[in-house]
This record gives C-alpha cells, structure tokens and sequence, in this order.
C-alpha cells in the first residue's frame, strides 16, 4: 500500500487506450468507443475479487459509503452507528443524507465493539456501519447478529482494508453492503475512486441511477432515458477507471509483498516483550496494509512516535492526536461548524458529543502505533527499518 508505488506499463497501456479512444465519460457515445467501457471491464473484475454479485463504481470512497446508505433508504432522522476510529468521510457522508452519526467505543480489533454498539441502539437506529479501519476487521459474526437481532442494515467501510478476508469472504463482502476506496493512497488506486458492492439487486439498481442523476440506464440511448427518482453525480470516469483496472488485475500481487513486509515487521517487534499486537477476530486475515501495535500507556506511546519520526521511519501514525481520524479531535462535528445551515434534527441528535467521552477508546488508541506497510520497499530496506523501529520502541520503554 500504496499502488501508486508500482505504477508500470499495464497502466499506461490502459489509461493511453482510454485517450486513443477519445472517450472519458463511463456512460454514452456509444458509436465513439468502439467497444471500450473501462468502468464495466473494472465492475466485472471487481465482482470476481469481492465474490460479489453487482458492484458500481464512484467517484470516491466517501461517495460510496453516501450512495449506500441512499440504496439502503437510509435518510432524515435515521441514526447509523459508527465508530470514533475512523475517516471523518464516515460521519460526513451520514450527515449528507440527513441521518445522525452516533459514534462508539472501539475494543482491541480498532474496530467496533459489539457491546457499545448494542447499548447505541435506540429506535431510531437504521444502521450500523463498522469501518475496517488500518486493514483488518471486527467481530463481523457478533455485528451481523446484532443486526439481524434488530432488523438493522450492516454496511461494511472497507475501504482501508482491500484484500482483508473472514472465514473466506472478502472483506465488504459480507453485509449488506460494502464500500470500498480507490484513491491515490490505497492498495489498489484509481487516482480518485471507490465502489459499492452487493448482492442485494434492489440496492445495485439504486445505487447505479442514484449515482448517475437519477438516469435509469435503459436502452442505448442516454438521451432518452428516464429517471425514476432524484439523483447526484458521483460517476468515476473512463480514466480512473483504465488505472484502477490496471491495477486491481495485480491485487494478488500486491497483497503478497504486503504480506512479506509486514511479517518482517512484525517478527522484529515481537522480540519486545511490551508490544502487543491488535486482536484480529478468529477466521480473519489482514490485508496486511498496516501493522497495528500497542505499547503499555500512552506516555510511552506518544515517546515512541517521536523517536520513529527522528529516526525517520515515516508512515507510522499514532491517531490520538490526530484530527483526521479519532473522535478526540474533530471539533467541527462537535461544534457543528458548517458551511451550510445544519438541520434541528440533526443539531439535536448530535448534542451527546458535548459530553460523551470514550475512555475505552482512548485506551487502545492512546496506546496504539500504526505503521504503513509499503510496496516499493527492498528487503534490506525493510530489514533496515525493523532495527530502526526496535531501536525507537526500546528506547521509549527505557525512560523512567
């Protein structure tokens, strides 16, 4: 992660395809492109990856997660359980529908705990939405029966976690619904991208119109089709598609070089007896995208994240005081700072985070160091690394 960092011919190849063709929009001018439809070609892949029956392509990640939720009938007033470990896209794209974010405690997975999301549940809960945040999962088993217990939609945000399995289906793959990113930092990269995937039809059918102004897609002719229902534009474009069909054809690649780098990491941390390793649930395997650790408080951790950024091992993040991911900092969504007049309803179903806390969640995320695992890296490169990282850890646990 990411593959931008092995960009080759097989991209170029596509992408120059798409500009030799002419066309760059996914919908229309049929008799121009002479049988070329990079976004399809990518839908087609991508059902195979994800052992799904229908995927639809978007503009983003964050567009995804949105036209799910819009397919689910998910909407005004509606409450969607999330995590307070995430991207902010997850409460953003919430609150673009009119329905209200009610964040949770995370456990030692980095994910949703079942427990504080089976206390959030009220009757205004519609969803529950787990985000496989830094590569790997949830208890998927106790989620899905907690929905199934409450008649509940269960979205999966997958879109750090291409590749992730549990017991043998692709992460995003097991819910109703499941979201995935293809922007310039993830496994598999479009430049700007993302899909929803589903085996529900009902739920493709609107996700494909939502996203395309509401056009029903019927016939050959675009400008004669109807549109059954308001949309928006969250269409990819032949262009992100060409790279993202390029790259999603070296996945299994990717994922093996993932897989090699972080096993050297991992191996090296594991001779410090204070690290502790996330929990990743029975029958799950990581993407291997990130290495997730934990050291024994958060002074420690806080000594150990500047030691790594002195040494210059970069890409290692510890999120508690991030303003990008953890719910400690975001300030806009606790102050409702909005470009836009925000709704009573929803002013009134956020007014908990003037005084919830989340000390569970501060306890593993305090604690917490995730590192990106990179693709471009040699295995001397590597290696380098893993003394660099044992070296930065020790020394932190050594002060007094």
């Amino acid at each position: 992660m990411p593959g931008f960092e092995l960009f080759g011919s097989a991209e170029r190849k596509e992408v120059n395809d798409v500009l030799d063709n002419g066309v760059l929009m996914r919908y229309g001018f049929d008799g121009m492109r002479n049988g070329h439809w990079k976004a399809k070609e990518l839908e087609t892949e991508l059902e195979s990856a994800f052992q799904s029956k229908h995927v639809q392509l978007l503009s983003s990640g964050t567009a995804a997660v949105t036209v799910a939720m819009v397919a689910a009938g998910i909407g005004a007033g509606d409450e969607v359980i999330m995590p307070s470990f995430t991207f902010v896209a997850s409460f953003e794209s919430i609150m673009m529908v009119g329905a209200i974010p009610i964040l949770v405690d995370i456990d030692d997975t980095l994910t949703l705990d079942p427990k504080a999301v089976e206390k959030a549940i009220t009757s205004k809960t519609k969803a529950i939405m787990v985000v496989h945040m830094c590569g790997s999962m949830g208890d998927m088993e106790a989620l899905q029966r907690i929905c199934d217990a409450h008649n509940l939609i269960l979205i999966e945000d997958a879109c750090q976690a291409i590749g992730g399995m549990y017991k043998g289906k692709p992460l995003g793959s097991i819910g109703d619904l499941g979201c995935f990113s293809f922007d310039f930092v993830k496994t598999i990269t479009c430049g700007e991208g993302g899909a929803v995937i589903t085996n529900n039809k009902d739920y493709y059918i609107k996700a494909d119109q939502y996203s395309d102004h509401g056009h029903d897609h019927q016939g050959s002719d675009r400008g004669a089709e109807t549109h059954p229902f308001l949309g928006y534009n969250f269409r990819i474009s032949e262009l992100h598609a060409a790279v993202g069909l390029a790259q999603v054809r070296r996945l299994p690649e990717f994922l093996s070089i993932q897989q090699k780098n972080f096993t050297i990491l991992r191996e090296a941390l594991s001779a410090i007896p204070e690290v502790t390793f996330r929990t990743v649930p029975e029958g799950g395997e990581e993407s291997y995208a990130f290495l997730n650790f934990f050291l024994p408080d958060l002074e420690i951790t806080r000594r150990a994240s500047k030691n790594l950024k002195e040494a210059g091992v970069d890409g290692c993040f510890h999120y508690y005081d991030n303003n990008w991911h953890y719910v400690r900092k975001w300030d806009h969504l606790k102050n409702l700072k909005s470009l836009y007049p925000i709704s009573e309803e929803i002013k009134m179903g956020l007014k908990y985070l003037q005084t919830k806390t989340f000390e569970q969640s501060d306890h593993f995320i305090g604690r917490n160091i995730s590192c990106l695992i990179k693709l471009s890296w040699t295995e001397d490169e590597v290696k380098s690394r893993a003394e660099a990282m044992v070296k930065a850890i020790t020394s932190a646990l050594k002060v007094s």
